[in-house]
């Protein structure tokens, strides 16, 4: 199953995604410079989907994220959707300890 396939399946619960999604990104099955592009073209509640389970699995293994993902949660902390920016600063919550030479910007776009 593709993530097109599994974010598109109306049968899938939101929560179930958000996991499915997660474990693909701990197991290394999904790369999350392959979600984060993905994610980049879809509508906020999808999109909020896709950062929740970096979110998730940036609980269980700080180390996945890499500053491609830093620097994309700092961004969408600006946009509109609030469950985006939420589960962005989550991450950046998560992860903050290996990127603490790019904290300023977060902290600014967060006030933004």
């Amino acid at each position: 199953m593709t993530i097109e396939e599994l974010l598109n399946n109306k049968t899938i619960k939101p929560k179930e995604k958000t996991e499915t999604i997660s474990k693909w990104l701990l197991d290394g099955s999904m790369p999350t410079d392959e979600l984060i592009a993905f994610a980049e073209k879809l509508k906020d509640a999808a999109k909020a989907t896709c950062i929740e389970a970096i979110e998730y699995a940036t609980k269980q293994n700080p180390k996945i994220a890499d500053e491609t993902v830093f620097s994309f949660v700092t961004k969408t902390l600006t946009e509109k959707a609030p469950r985006v920016k939420w589960e962005s600063a989550k991450v950046i919550g998560n992860t903050a300890h290996l990127f603490t030479n790019k904290l300023d910007e977060a902290i600014k776009k967060s006030f933004s």
